[in-house]
């Protein structure tokens, strides 16, 4: 609830902890048949201060804080579990966070985009074994493909944290030891049905046939245990009044309804332990056990907020950039991060994140994706095939965010076609061609000039404004949609005005052809500004055909969306396709890769690689 002071007491110190803008219940981990057979608690930890732990406390040394230090905007991805090489799923994931981060780079704010991988637990340790690797191995393996995809899909993170580095290990060490002198971790005897592939226990009227996840769909093994637990239903009234007053929280809003039906259906103790599992952070004080894969990965959102060589401290990582302000995740990890997070969080004195954004999942031709079917779809063949823009804008473009979303290659192809080489770049290189050979490729107006009197500059201003509001929203479809209403716009533009009929008549009609090729490479510009959240490669190929330099570029801000940003004298660079249409036939055909770059490649399915589920 807005204002709801958390106190918690720890050697003589107390920490007040306010919530006012957090997050939503996450995925709770419920034992299908709960035990307390035996209760007993940890020896004291060493005191740890939690006194300036959350950064939105009261101060109360009498400092204030540096108002000339811009709040960050902090933008997480899950971190993906390395079990298998990276998916479709987790490149989307990526894809879309990585423009929301470009978007809010635009806008001038400090952006802190992270991402990694969950590199402990069983499953890690299996995936390593059938691999003939040691666990370790493994990890590195796995996690530097993930580097090297996105940056394939030029995915520009700011911080990458693996679950393996010493100073992420050292931030959940101390978070456990204050979670537990905040009198929230016990031990106890439990017994429940266990899938290894979701790394919890299920209850028995959640699963299908046989015990079998509805998830994985493998059967779920009779587990018993003793471990340490969560004390999650402490939690339950504060989690429900926090949802109450922060709408905000959970996003899509069908989301939010999901998460305040699970809090209402009551809210069990977990387990943040395994007694069976060697490959992980051994408990403080009972090296016997390790700490269980949720209570150790969340906390890489924190540890990612350190400097490599910085000392881990809970409190320098929250005073880096805590709360995040974005959580963007699959659908399937939702309980995860709007239950159990927040309450581990409110457990600590630290604030809960202030958004989280969970997505649908992908089918391929409208049937969800496995190797048995022999449908998969990997993300590195897509970008070999056809380049990073057109992966990147297919699916942020199609997807409506939020919602579940179909791949079929046909579809993939028309789209790009119609949109990036038709729309957009076939506008742009009519336009420069038809400037080079009347006006030797030099503007003879400014942009401001030339739209005088004239309303399709307003007609692009306005679309400017829409996508920005849908940029904003997340509604990254729409935004797309509303850019590439820009380069219909000019299209039609310049069909209706004829400028090369025009050119011909000589005098008065040159000058108007003149300056309608002027108003044309301008929306252009403001395109390649508009769309670059989406399409990064297209848009600088873009903006250098205009004249411009790649550091000119890369310091583009939103404010560079503003109409008048060509000058009289420019000298636009040599026409040449800036996205190349993709040509297919019905045996191997020759497919055009973006970017100009063509390549022989079958137009068939692609068979290999991972499925689209969210890494959980």
């Amino acid at each position: 609830m807005a204002g709801r002071a958390l106190l918690s007491s720890h050697n003589s110190l107390r920490a007040i902890t306010t919530f006012s803008s957090v997050c939503r219940p996450t995925n709770r981990l419920a034992p299908y048949r709960f035990r307390r057979l035996r209760r007993s608690f940890l020896p004291a930890p060493p005191a740890i201060s939690t006194a300036t732990c959350c950064r939105n406390n009261p101060r109360t040394d009498g400092e204030s804080e540096n108002p000339s230090k811009a709040e960050p905007f902090v933008l997480t991805t899950p971190l993906y579990y390395v079990n298998a090489p990276p998916h479709m799923g987790s490149a989307y994931t990526t894809i879309a966070a990585d423009a929301i981060a470009r978007f809010q780079r635009l806008l001038g704010k400090n952006v802190i985009f992270i991402t990694g991988t969950d590199e402990h637990g069983e499953k890690i340790a299996t995936a390593a074994e059938a691999n003939g690797r040691n666990p370790k191995e493994h990890c590195d393996a796995v996690s530097d493909a993930y580097k090297m995809l996105w940056k394939e899909l030029d995915v520009a993170y700011d911080k990458f944290i693996r679950t393996t580095d010493p100073r992420h290990e050292g931030i959940v060490e101390e978070f456990y030891l204050r979670v537990f002198s905040n009198g929230d971790i016990y031990r106890a005897d439990y017994e429940g049905l266990y899938c290894i592939n979701c790394e919890e226990y299920k209850d028995e009227k959640e699963l299908l046939e046989n015990n079998c996840c509805p998830m994985h769909l493998k059967p779920c093994a009779l587990r018993k245990e003793d471990n340490y637990f969560f004390a999650l239903s402490k939690y339950q009234k504060l989690l429900e009044e926090h949802l109450m007053n922060n709408s905000n929280f959970v996003k899509p809003t069908f989301r939010l309804n999901e998460v305040q039906g699970w809090i209402k259906s009551g809210l069990k103790d977990f387990s943040i332990s395994r007694s069976s599992v060697e490959w992980g952070i051994p408990v403080p004080n009972d090296e016997k056990q390790t700490i269980y894969v949720w209570f150790d990965a969340l906390l890489g959102y924190v540890s990612a907020l350190l400097d490599e060589d910085a000392h881990p401290s809970l409190e320098k990582a929250v005073d880096a950039g805590w709360p995040a302000s974005l959580h963007l995740i699959g659908k399937d990890i939702l309980r995860f991060h709007a239950v159990y997070w927040p309450a581990m969080l409110m457990s600590a004195g630290i604030n809960p994140p202030k958004m989280v954004f969970g997505h649908g999942f992908l089918t391929k031709d409208g049937l969800k994706m496995g190797k048995t079917l022999g449908n998969t779809l990997e993300p590195k063949d897509l970008v070999d095939r056809f380049g990073s823009d057109a992966v990147r804008y297919f699916f942020l473009r199609e997807v409506e965010f939020g919602n579940d979303g179909d791949f079929s290659e046909d579809r993939f192809i028309n789209i790009n076609n119609a949109h990036l080489a038709n729309t957009i770049g076939n506008l742009l290189n009519r336009t420069l061609g038809l400037l080079k050979k009347n006006c030797q490729s030099t503007l003879a107006f400014d942009s401001d000039s030339a739209a005088e009197g004239n309303m399709f500059k307003d007609t692009v201003e306005k679309l400017v404004k829409k996508a920005k509001d849908y940029y904003e929203n997340l509604s990254l479809s729409s935004a797309c949609e509303s850019v590439l209403e820009i380069g219909n716009t000019g299209n039609l533009y310049i069909d209706e005005r004829a400028p090369w009929s025009l050119f011909k008549q000589g005098g008065l009609s040159y000058e108007t052809a003149a300056k309608d090729l002027v108003l044309i490479l301008e929306a252009m510009r403001i395109i390649a500004v508009a769309l670059s959240p989406v399409a990064p490669s297209l848009c600088l190929r873009i903006y250098s055909q205009l004249g411009f330099s790649k550091d000119q570029f890369e310091a583009t801000t939103w404010a560079d969306t503003k109409w008048g940003g060509l000058k009289v004298g420019s000298v636009m660079a040599e026409p040449k396709p800036v996205f190349a249409r993709i040509e297919t036939e019905k045996e191997g055909g020759v497919v055009a890769k973006a970017g100009g770059v063509q390549q022989t490649s079958k137009a068939r399915g692609i068979n290999r690689g991972q499925g689209l589920a969210q890494a959980a």
